[in-house]
């Protein structure tokens, strides 16, 4: 995957922006203003994701590729590292996990109006 993908995967989903809340560097795509993927704009070479508790230590042991989220809650967050062991499906449907986790968390009011998108 590279940034030009996944910036245009991230940014095809319903009410999403891209942002650079930290620093000019860090890139930051939200769902109604809450964070769900981050990336390093001049270093691509990961993608932080929010991943179910439960299935965040199975992702790390099953893929290399996968670590605790860095700079981020290790319980939720996952850096998944694009050294070309995985594929950009699967990396794809983490980016889907993401987004659905931290829409689903929406205040009602929010999912609402992002159903409507």
């Amino acid at each position: 995957m590279n940034i030009e993908g996944f910036r245009a995967y991230c940014l095809a989903k319903k009410g999403v922006t891209e942002e650079f809340p930290f620093d000019a560097n860090t890139l930051v795509y939200k769902v109604m203003g809450k964070m769900f993927a981050l990336t390093d704009l001049d270093n691509f070479e990961s993608v932080n994701l929010k991943a179910d508790p439960e299935q965040v230590m199975l992702l790390q042991e099953r893929f290399s590729a996968v670590l605790p989220g860095y700079h981020m809650n290790k319980k939720h967050w996952i850096s998944v590292m694009l050294d070309g062991t995985l594929k950009d499906s699967l990396i794809c449907e983490w980016i889907d996990d993401s987004y659905n986790l931290v829409s689903a968390s929406l205040p009602k009011k929010d999912r609402e109006i992002l159903k409507e998108l």
